[in-house]
C-alpha cells in the first residue's frame, strides 16, 4: 500500500479503515494464526484473522471480499478432519472443492480472484463438474495459467492458477477461457532451477495490463494457436467437453523421454496420496451413512 498510495496523508478514519476493516482470513493452526497476527502487527496492519476452520461453519462468518488471493492447501494428510460447512450448494469431502466453492460464493459483485488449484478440480467428474458448471455461470472464468509440474510440495503434483471475477447475475458469465500452457516443454524446477518471476514475463504480456479481465481487455488477447501457448476456448466449445478445463494442445517433448520421469520415490508417494484421497472420500460417504470406519477397515 505505501508503495502506490501516500497512506500518511490519509485521514486517520481512512487510515483505520485499511488497518482494521479491509483485509481478513481464517486460519485453524495455532502457531500459524499467531505468525499471521504477528506478521501484519509489524506491518502496522489490525486485520481481522480469526482462528478457525474455513470449512467449517466459521468460514461462513467471513466477510464477502472484493479480492481473493490464495493457495488453498491440497491433499487430505493433514489439515482437519473432513469439511463441516453446511451453505454449500454441492456438498463433497473434497477439499479443493469446498475452497473453491468458499472463494467464488464469497466474492461481491465484480470481485475477482486468482486462487492455485491441482489439475483434479479442472476434470474430475460428478460434483467437480457442477462445481465447475456453477463457476463459469456465477463468475467469468477468463484465464487459466498452468503451471510448471513440481513446483508446489512434491515433484509429480501438477497446478493451476484460476482467474476469475463474480458476475453481477449467476447465470452466463463464462463466454470464453483463456488458457495459457506455462507446463510444456519447460525446465524441471527445483533448487538447482529455481522458478523466477522472469518465467512469468511472457504470460504477464499476454493477460494484459488490466488485472480486472474486462471484456474490453480481453479483445485485445492474442491467440497464438497450436504452436504457441496461449490460446481461447469459448464456452460452448468446453460444454462440449462435457466442462473439463484441463486443456492442452502443446505436445511436451519431455513428457516423452523417461529420463525425465519422477523418481520411484516420488512416484510411490503420489500413488499413497491418491490412496488417501480416496480413503477420505470413502470415510466421509461412511460418515453421511451414520457409519465409522474402524482401524482394521
Amino acid at each position: 500500500m505505501r508503495a502506490h498510495h501516500d497512506f500518511d496523508s490519509l485521514t486517520e478514519r481512512q487510515q483505520k479503515k485499511y488497518r482494521n476493516g479491509t483485509f481478513f482470513g481464517m486460519e485453524h493452526v495455532h502457531d500459524t494464526h499467531r505468525l499471521a497476527l504477528m506478521n501484519l502487527m509489524l506491518h502496522g496492519i489490525e486485520a481481522g484473522i480469526k482462528y478457525g476452520d474455513t470449512l467449517s461453519d466459521d468460514g461462513a462468518a467471513l466477510p464477502k471480499a472484493t479480492l481473493i488471493m490464495t493457495n488453498p492447501p491440497f491433499g487430505t494428510k493433514k489439515g482437519g478432519g473432513l469439511p463441516t460447512r453446511t451453505d454449500f450448494t454441492y456438498p463433497t469431502s473434497n477439499k479443493q472443492f469446498c475452497f473453491l466453492q468458499h472463494i467464488y460464493r464469497f466474492l461481491l459483485p465484480g470481485g475477482r480472484a486468482a486462487v492455485v488449484l491441482p489439475d483434479n478440480v479442472l476434470f474430475e467428474s460428478g460434483i467437480g463438474k457442477d462445481i465447475r458448471r456453477d463457476l463459469m455461470d456465477k463468475c467469468d472464468l477468463h484465464t487459466i495459467l498452468r503451471l510448471p509440474t513440481g513446483i508446489f510440495y512434491a515433484q509429480g503434483v501438477k497446478t493451476n492458477v484460476l482467474f476469475f471475477t463474480r458476475g453481477t447475475t449467476d447465470k452466463k458469465n463464462t463466454k470464453e477461457v483463456w488458457v495459457y500452457d506455462l507446463r510444456a516443454n519447460m525446465p524441471q524446477f527445483g533448487k538447482r532451477t529455481p522458478l523466477t518471476r522472469e518465467h512469468f514475463s511472457e504470460f504477464e504480456k499476454a493477460f494484459g495490463k488490466d488485472p480486472q479481465g474486462n471484456p474490453a481487455a480481453l479483445k485485445k488477447r492474442k491467440d497464438t494457436g497450436e504452436s504457441g501457448r496461449f490460446r481461447k476456448f469459448t464456452r460452448q466449445w468446453i460444454a462440449e467437453r462435457d466442462d473439463s478445463l484441463d486443456i492442452s494442445w502443446l505436445k511436451d517433448d519431455n513428457a516423452e523421454s523417461s529420463a525425465d520421469l519422477p523418481e520411484p520415490a516420488v512416484l510411490a508417494t503420489s500413488a499413497m496420496e491418491e490412496m488417501e484421497a480416496i480413503m477420505e472420500d470413502l470415510r466421509g460417504i461412511l460418515a453421511e451413512l451414520g457409519e465409522e470406519m474402524t482401524n482394521d477397515e
